[in-house]
């Protein structure tokens, strides 16, 4: 075999081996739900353009290696390296951030918990303790230990705060994580579009525990969310 089918077979493998790690259930880059759509979306333009980038960077470099040097004079080489100083350290970065804000800001508004005209965001509150979960449902009486219980295709809220450390709440497939800190509540928006289990991490290191602090999400058709709310208070 030669050298260069050597080289594509490894670079085949090392692709597919990186697409491995596109899917499984606490992959950001298999989203279940509009807030993970979105973040995923931005992570892959984003690892295009740096792709992009590097090949240009890497092709660059390659030429000025195998570049004869030129007969140029002192003035001309400083007006080539001016280029290369204002293109490369100036006009390079501002229109990288410029697309990524342009980019990224309006998938962070989507994200935010903004309300929803025609409906009421189920609200879930959310304390973490080290190293487990503590989520209730205000007003009905339901507690539960380590899983939540959401209707699949609508938004909720949930309400985070901790009981003891920093922790953060994390459901790579339907959305971003959000820190849980003591003595203050911030609000994450969820929603799964189909109805299905997902899988939760705690994203702050918190103790000896914290690679057990684990939970689950069920989400259910509307239909079978009111009837699970209604059997669970009936069991309280």
């Amino acid at each position: 075999m030669s050298v260069a089918s050597l080289a594509g077979c490894s670079a085949i493998g090392l692709v597919s081996l990186v697409l491995a790690g596109c899917s499984g259930p606490y992959s950001a880059l298999s989203p279940a739900g509009p807030s993970a759509v979105d973040a995923a979306a931005l992570w892959w333009g984003m690892s295009t353009f740096a792709g992009l980038v590097l090949i240009v960077v890497v092709a660059l470099w390659l030429y000025a290696l195998r570049r004869k040097p030129g007969q140029l004079n002192a003035q001309q080489a400083r007006r080539i390296q001016h280029r290369w100083i204002i293109g490369g350290g100036l006009i390079l970065p501002i229109a990288s951030m410029t697309v990524l804000l342009v980019f990224g800001i309006p998938i962070g508004h989507r994200m935010l918990p903004l309300p929803v005209a025609g409906e009421e965001v189920l609200r879930i509150d959310v304390t973490g303790h080290q190293w487990w979960w503590q989520v209730t449902y205000p007003g009905q009486g339901i507690e539960l230990r380590n899983e939540l219980h959401i209707p699949a295709g609508r938004p909720v809220d949930l309400h985070l705060t901790s009981n003891d450390v920093i922790h953060a709440f994390w459901v790579p497939r339907l959305g971003g994580k959000l820190d849980m800190l003591p003595g203050r509540t911030n609000v994450l928006r969820l929603q799964a579009d189909e109805s299905g289990t997902y899988h939760g991490q705690c994203a702050e290191f918190c103790g000896a525990g914290h690679a057990h602090m684990k939970f689950t999400v069920y989400a259910h058709a509307p239909a079978d969310f009111a009837a699970w709310q209604e059997g669970v208070a009936n069991d309280e």
